[in-house]
């Protein structure tokens, strides 16, 4: 193939955040990470002002959130939420008065049970679901709420029958409407959760190392299909500014940018260093994660333990995308990014968007990247040709009846080495809502497919395939082993523009699904 040079062109930075049909992720201050219980109103105060002294305010940085420690147990006459007066001697609503004067948010925290993560003893929501809710948003004025699980763990609640009751209440009972609501149940709880939570964390608390970092990256590559529409997976607090190295730090700014993931800085940001600093300011790493679209990046290319992410910015199937290539090895690594991977066919223009600069990509629809070992590059990519996709990777697909929490067996995706992508989706089927589906698969002319179902299974096993809504076909699909990835092809007919494809089997389990592949006839 002919060599060819690609010219990169800077890409503007609009100067104000977008406007949102919907919230954008969280962006603010938790005092977890680093006060633990040790919190008062000198701390929580020091930190308000402080995120506007160093310019994280402006920057986009809005809300200052109380996490455990805060609290006296309720009093059972009037069933009012105790609060520490050694700790916040003029109360939490004087807290939140003060904050807001800095014009930024207020954040409080709760429990979906009895008892608190740090041992405090009936100062959860559980039987004060109305009181505390009026407590917490009317009465104290606070805009946020994170509300964690151990507690309802100890009283073995059911965590979607909890959770929709105390966020229902807020509904019926509380004057304030605009109220963010963080689910801390550390995995995700299910798709019910996008109808009710802003934001839900995927995995257990993050803390400052990069093994912590790379685990809950790796716990969330394949999530992006669950964060649309103002809700969002939550890949808990940053962890910079404090001790990671400073590729570490970029790494876990950038897959939290464009995963779209809450920001919550957990470091003192009075005593923050430069360079973490700055890099929780980027102004251009900050407009992938607040992007209008409210998307995450599914991984589009794997090279051992290097992933490469990308998604739309601003427009879907538009000109620009964000693409974010992280290593998780320990050692440099240096891969060739594909332009059709990414989304394109073409020339495209590469800005790297961490240190600001303009990058050079070359060579037959492709480019180098060497990314450092825990480091990652981030690009935003502009191109007047956008490619139709040809492969579809389960992992990336949107399951109705995926969870992390119960011990039900729900199609869910499972590592493979033998994948095209890095895993396959199993426990599929036997079910009539255990299905998977794509939702965004585009067919720019629509007409007649050949779909190719790349699959493991070691029996003949049904697979139920429905197109845009359609009564499922029913495909009998064999295979050799419980190891080998076989084939299949069908015919199938897509609409121009956006179509569904879904896979499910109601009545038994269907084959392991590694990847669809299309191509017009």
């Amino acid at each position: 193939m002919k060599k060819s040079t690609f010219l990169a062109v800077a890409l503007g930075v609009c100067a104000s955040l977008p406007s949102f049909s919907f919230r954008p992720p969280t962006m603010g201050w938790s005092s977890w990470n680093t006060f633990a219980l040790n919190i008062n109103e000198d701390v929580i105060l020091g930190q308000a002002e402080a995120m506007v002294k160093t310019g994280l305010a402006k920057a986009g940085y809005k809300y200052i959130n109380i996490d455990d420690g805060y609290f006296l147990p309720h009093d059972k006459e009037t069933k009012l939420l105790g609060v520490r007066e050694d700790r916040f001697p003029h109360g939490m609503r004087y807290v939140a008065d003060e904050i807001h004067k800095l014009g930024l948010k207020a954040g409080i925290y709760s429990d979906a049970g009895a008892n608190a993560c740090g041992g405090s003893k009936d100062i959860g929501y559980y039987g004060y679901e109305v009181e505390d809710n009026i407590l917490f948003f009317d009465t104290w004025d606070y805009d946020f709420v994170k509300v964690d699980y151990c507690g309802g763990r100890q009283l073995n609640l059911d965590e979607k029958e909890q959770y929709t009751k105390i966020i229902q209440a807020i509904r019926d009972n509380v004057k304030k409407k605009d109220v963010v609501f963080n689910i801390c149940r550390w995995a995700y709880p299910g798709t019910w959760v996008s109808d009710w939570a802003d934001s839900w964390r995927t995995t257990g608390d993050i803390y400052c190392a990069w093994p912590s970092v790379k685990a809950i990256i790796k716990e969330n590559l394949y999530l992006s299909a669950y964060t649309h529409d103002g809700h969002y997976n939550d890949m808990d607090m940053l962890e910079i500014g404090r001790t990671l190295s400073q590729d570490e730090e970029i790494t876990h700014m950038a897959v939290w940018c464009i995963l779209s993931s809450p920001l919550l800085i957990g470091c003192d940001m009075s005593q923050i260093p430069e360079f973490s600093l700055n890099l929780l300011k980027n102004k251009e790493l900050i407009a992938i994660n607040q992007d209008v679209l409210g998307i995450g990046a599914p991984v589009v290319q794997r090279n051992g333990e290097v992933y490469v992410f990308a998604k739309d910015l601003k427009k879907v199937r538009g000109k620009e995308r964000a693409v974010c290539v992280t290593n998780l090895s320990d050692e440099e690594q240096t891969i060739e990014v594909s332009v059709e991977n990414i989304g394109y066919e073409g020339n495209i223009s590469v800005r790297d968007i961490v240190n600001h600069k303009l990058v050079s990509a070359s060579v037959g629809g492709k480019f180098k990247v060497t990314v450092p070992a825990h480091g990652s590059q981030v690009f935003v990519t502009k191109g007047a040709l956008r490619c139709e996709p040809k492969k579809y990777e389960a992992e990336a697909s949107w399951m109705k009846c995926y969870q992390e929490i119960s011990g039900d067996k729900t199609a869910t995706y499972m590592p493979s080495d033998k994948s095209s992508g890095g895993a396959i989706v199993t426990n599929l089927g036997h079910n009539k809502e255990n299905y998977m589906e794509w939702k965004q698969v585009y067919s720019k002319n629509g007409g007649d497919y050949e779909m190719t179902i790349s699959y493991i299974t070691g029996e003949e096993r049904p697979l139920a395939i429905s197109v845009n809504g359609e009564t499922p076909r029913i495909e009998k699909l064999k295979g050799p082993n419980w190891e080998s990835v076989v084939t299949k092809t069908v015919r199938i007919k897509l609409n121009k523009g956006m179509n569904t494809i879904r896979l499910g089997e109601q009545d038994t389990w269907a084959p392991d699904i590694d990847c669809i592949q299309l191509s017009a006839i």
